[in-house]
């Protein structure tokens, strides 16, 4: 959304994305890079969540959180049964403690884009998904963001990005806010591209986005105005669209 960074196809961005998900990677054993550069995989778990086994029971003594039960998943959410049991067995392996912090989190998310500095843009995303601002995020905190990026309606997952661009999180959006959001992008994307990027580019990003979201001229973004004018962008509704089918 901000600005239209580079390009990527519907079908490239979507097989991106699938590899953030255990429920659908490839049967084939991972390797140890893929299985720690598996964003959702590695920094959302909860042992102990909807235990079936005796092995699961023994992991509920060493938990430091438990989730929440699945019926309240369930309702909080716009997951099945089934699919939350997924979504929960490809991530309890990965932490044992049942939440991630900030720099654990910051850890695994730049070894997803090894071509960058991610550090910046992970701090931004973790406060997305860190909804309480407890410093932490958990299992819940981690199903009931996906559930909105997926299942959302429309509005729904406008508001989750306008969220995501609204660092002080005062209600609009700066130009500051979203050159520090640019930035953060052009810097996990790497230096290395081709073709290589200018870098002068996330200021004239940053300048295109506010030309079509700042309505009244004022000087920050509004959510009305972020929610009109995205409404309004054939190219952001359909990407809106990717991921309607990921699970």
């Amino acid at each position: 959304l901000p600005g239209n960074p580079p390009v990527q196809t519907k079908k490239a961005l979507k097989q991106r994305f699938l590899k953030l998900l255990p429920c659908c990677r490839p049967k084939s054993i991972p390797s140890l890079s893929e299985s720690k550069t598996a964003l959702a995989s590695a920094v959302f778990s909860s042992p102990g969540f909807l235990a079936d086994s005796v092995e699961d029971e023994f992991e509920l003594s060493t938990v430091c959180h438990r989730p929440e039960g699945l019926e309240q998943l369930q309702e909080q959410t716009k997951f099945t049964r089934k699919e939350l049991q997924v979504l929960y067995r490809g991530f309890k392996n990965e932490c044992p403690s049942g939440i991630v912090n900030e720099e654990n989190f910051k850890q695994i998310y730049s070894q997803f884009f090894p071509q960058g500095d991610s550090s910046t843009y992970a701090t931004f995303l973790f406060n997305a998904f860190d909804t309480d601002h407890d410093g932490s995020v958990s299992f819940e905190d981690f199903v009931s963001g996906l559930s909105t990026i997926l299942r959302g309606t429309i509005d729904d997952r406008l508001n989750w990005a306008f969220n995501l661009y609204d660092l002080n999180k005062d209600g609009c959006i700066t130009k500051e806010e979203m050159l520090d959001i640019m930035k953060s992008i052009y810097d996990m994307m790497g230096k290395y591209t081709y073709p290589a990027m200018r870098e002068e580019a996330p200021r004239e990003h940053v300048e295109n986005f506010f030309q079509k979201m700042d309505r009244n001229k004022d000087g920050v973004v509004t959510i009305e105005e972020f929610l009109e004018s995205c409404q309004k962008d054939e190219n952001i509704m359909r990407s809106m669209q990717l991921f309607d089918s990921v699970i």
